[in-house]
Order: structure tokens, then C-alpha cells, then sequence
């Protein structure tokens, strides 16, 4: 027995003094048609065995992304190297201590080349805290055919008023997410900010208490008065309460809806159903971009802010190589090609400029101005419970009625964050 102990001991012995092999980063990615696991394999590449990175999908709503990442930061995990955050998300992770303090180096890269909005959705109490990947914006979308006999100059900044009379008078319809779910936050939200205000008057406040809610200012009124119009004009598309982001895309795609408001995702869906043979090549040469409406005439509109930062987990157990990686994950070339192949745009302005991205995306000047104009959702550690309480009282925006909901969801969003109520 005790030989066979010793034999052992020595067969353990021999195999834990060979080589390790590279430190593994795991990168927890939002779903997407494959261009994160590709750069993860095109930087471990370039790492020249440094690291090797390896991808675990996470669900595919940010809500769900969010909820698995806080339960296994707040257990610890020391597994999370990388992981793809949703913009409105990171002053939470932050505030909690999840993220990893980034070396200056890092620092240095992620600012390099980047839309300030991109810049201020990834800082929290004036330290960059994430790194930004890409960058997504919503435009103004309409088919050209349509609007051609409205009496609208599409070369010029129109207003939400403009577009739901026009629609009104022609008898046609305006895609845009009415379902209770997150893109009705990012709608509110870039309403508010187009008209000047802001959800959150004082951001950066940390006593949940404290939170300030500008709702009731006339920017937040004005955006609730515009949200009724819509309903009250008839141009809302059938099942509007619950119509997302891939629903308005049918819509529009159709024909039955002459205007909408989406990212630019759509342009790669109706390019796909063309080379499938299920959409003729006319659909999307009809189609016709601008910039996101405007809320007021006399302010140029501040269209969504969404994307993907990238964070390292506080507990990780390499998180300098984890950053090493970050900068490597969001290069321009990585950028380029990620924008290419899955239809994401870059944060970098000057990817932008790329003759490839050009190619691919004819409306990309329009997604780069769109990015430059664009403001993120309200940064705050507690932005899951603001924009749940706005999910819930602007919903149906049909019903929606200036003044009163606005003070509804500033008493429901209060009287959550002072623990007085609950979601």
C-alpha cells in the first residue's frame, strides 16, 4: 500500500510540474451571430500565448444579463473575467464594487477614439470604470415611396409632431416600441433628453433617497404629451402595447407602417431575407434614414445611447491580462469587422470611415451623427428600479396622460427607491 502511495504521489508530482499553459479568461457575452466567440479567438491569437479567452453566452435580455451577473458578482466569482455590460448598468455594477479598478494603460486605450456619449456611459463618479465596445443609436427610418407625397423635407431634422401628423393625414402608421419592457424607457428617455431635461436631475447620488426625478418638469411633460399624441393620432401599429424592436421591423418591412424608429439592425435583417429569396430587392431600396425626431423644433434631438461595454470582474484572477484583453476585444479592427459581420456599430468615431462599413451600411454617416447627438439612459446605481417604475406607469403609451402619469411615476419610483414601495 504504501508503494502504491509513493508511485502515486510521484504521478501527481510529474503531472503538476509541466507546463500550466496560458491563463484562460472567460468573457461573459450578451447573444449574438458569432462576432464575440470570433474575437475572442482572434485575440487569443494575438496574445502570443499570453491568455487564452473563452466566451459563455448570457440570456438574451439585458434585464436577465444583469440579474445573473450581480448573483454570481455578489457570490464572488471569481470565473468572470470580462463580461458585456448594458450601458445603463454600469453605474450599479460599479457602485457595488464588481468591477475591477482599470490600470492606467487600459484607461488610456478605452478613451482613445471614442464618442463622448460612449465615454459617459461607461464613467461613474468621474472615473472610467468600463471600457466601451460598441456603441448603438436608433434612426429615424421611413420608406421613401411613402413619404414622398407627405410634404416632409427628410434632408431636414423633422419632429415627432411632424411625423405623427404626416402619418395621421396619409393614413399609415409609425413602428416604435410600445411593449412594457425596456426600449419604453429608452423611448421616455430619449423624449426627456430631446426636450432638454433629464430623468435624473442629480446624477451620481448614492443615497437612493436622495434621487432627484425631473418627470414633472416640462421636458418629462412635454414627452408624455407626445406619447399621448400618438396613441390619440391612430398611427400606432395593431398590438402597439406589446410591438419590440424585431416587431416594428416586420412592420416596416411589410410596408404597412411608412415611418419607424429602430437601430440599424434592420438594415442587415431585410438584407438577409433578400439574399434568402423571402424579400425583394425594392423593399430596401425603398428604404430612407434620417436622424431621431425631435421633441421640440428649436433643440436638436438626443437620440437613444445603447451598446456594450465591456467590465472585468472585481474577483477575477488575472484582471491586468483581463484588461490587456479588453483593449484587444474593442481595437479598430475588431471594431470594423464586429460592425461588418453582426451589424454593431463601433464606439470609435473613426471606424466610421471604414470602406467596408460604408459598404455594408449606407447609412452610416447618419448612425456616426446619431452617436455624436446621443445621450445615455440616467446614470445611477439604481436604474433597474427607475426604469421599472416607468415601464409600469407609461404603459400603454396610448393611456398615457401629461401631468398625471408623470407625478404617478415619480411617486412610484421615489417611494421604491426610500424602500416604501416595491416594483
Amino acid at each position: 500500500m504504501t508503494v502504491v502511495v509513493a508511485v502515486m504521489a510521484a504521478l501527481v508530482s510529474a503531472c503538476s510540474s509541466g507546463p500550466a499553459g496560458p491563463p484562460v479568461l472567460t468573457w461573459y457575452i450578451n447573444p449574438d451571430d458569432g462576432g464575440q466567440a470570433e474575437i475572442a479567438a482572434r485575440c487569443t491569437a494575438a496574445s502570443d500565448g499570453r491568455y487564452t479567452i473563452t466566451t459563455s453566452t448570457l440570456p438574451r435580455q439585458a434585464s436577465e444579463q444583469r440579474q445573473q451577473l450581480v448573483r454570481r458578482l455578489a457570490a464572488n466569482d471569481s470565473s468572470i473575467d470580462i463580461m458585456s455590460i448594458d450601458p445603463p448598468y454600469v453605474p450599479e455594477f460599479a457602485q457595488a464594487g464588481f468591477l475591477a479598478p482599470m490600470p492606467p494603460a487600459a484607461e488610456a486605450a478605452a478613451r482613445e477614439d471614442r464618442f463622448p456619449s460612449s465615454i459617459e456611459a461607461s464613467t461613474w463618479q468621474g472615473r472610467l470604470v468600463a471600457v466601451p465596445f460598441w456603441a448603438n443609436t436608433q434612426l429615424l427610418w421611413y420608406r421613401k415611396s411613402a413619404v414622398a407625397g407627405m410634404g416632409l423635407d427628410m434632408s431636414r431634422p423633422v419632429t415627432w409632431d411632424q411625423i405623427i401628423q404626416a402619418a395621421s393625414r396619409a393614413q399609415t402608421q409609425i413602428a416604435a416600441q410600445g411593449v412594457r419592457g425596456e426600449s419604453l424607457t429608452v423611448w421616455v428617455n430619449a423624449l426627456v433628453e430631446s426636450g432638454g431635461g433629464s430623468i435624473i436631475t442629480n446624477v451620481g447620488e448614492e443615497d437612493p433617497a436622495l434621487v432627484q426625478l425631473g418627470l414633472n418638469a416640462p421636458p418629462g411633460i412635454e414627452a408624455a404629451r407626445i406619447l399621448r399624441a400618438f396613441g390619440d393620432a391612430g398611427v400606432a401599429p395593431p398590438g402597439f402595447p406589446t410591438a419590440d424592436e424585431d416587431t416594428n421591423a416586420e412592420s416596416f418591412q411589410s410596408g404597412s407602417a411608412a415611418f419607424m424608429v429602430n437601430y440599424p439592425f434592420i438594415w442587415g435583417k431585410a438584407k438577409s431575407a433578400v439574399e434568402e429569396g423571402t424579400l425583394q430587392q425594392s423593399v430596401p431600396d425603398d428604404y430612407g434614414w434620417t436622424i431621431y425626431p425631435q421633441t421640440t423644433p428649436d433643440r436638436p434631438s438626443a437620440p437613444p445611447l445603447g451598446g456594450i461595454n465591456l467590465g472585468v470582474g472585481a474577483f477575477s484572477e488575472h484582471p491586468d491580462l483581463a484588461y490587456e484583453a479588453t483593449t484587444c476585444i474593442s481595437s479598430p479592427a475588431n471594431s470594423s469587422y464586429y460592425f461588418v459581420s453582426n451589424g454593431n456599430p463601433s464606439s470609435r468615431p473613426s471606424v466610421f470611415d471604414d470602406p467596408e462599413v460604408v459598404a455594408e451600411f449606407p447609412m452610416a454617416p447618419f448612425i456616426r451623427d446619431s452617436l455624436a447627438l446621443a445621450e445615455p439612459r440616467p446614470q445611477t446605481p439604481y436604474y433597474a428600479e427607475v426604469s421599472g417604475g416607468i415601464q409600469r406607469t407609461f404603459h400603454p403609451p396610448g393611456s398615457v396622460t401629461p401631468g398625471a402619469t408623470n407625478e404617478a411615476a415619480t411617486s412610484l419610483i421615489t417611494a421604491v427607491l426610500r424602500k416604501e414601495a416595491l416594483l
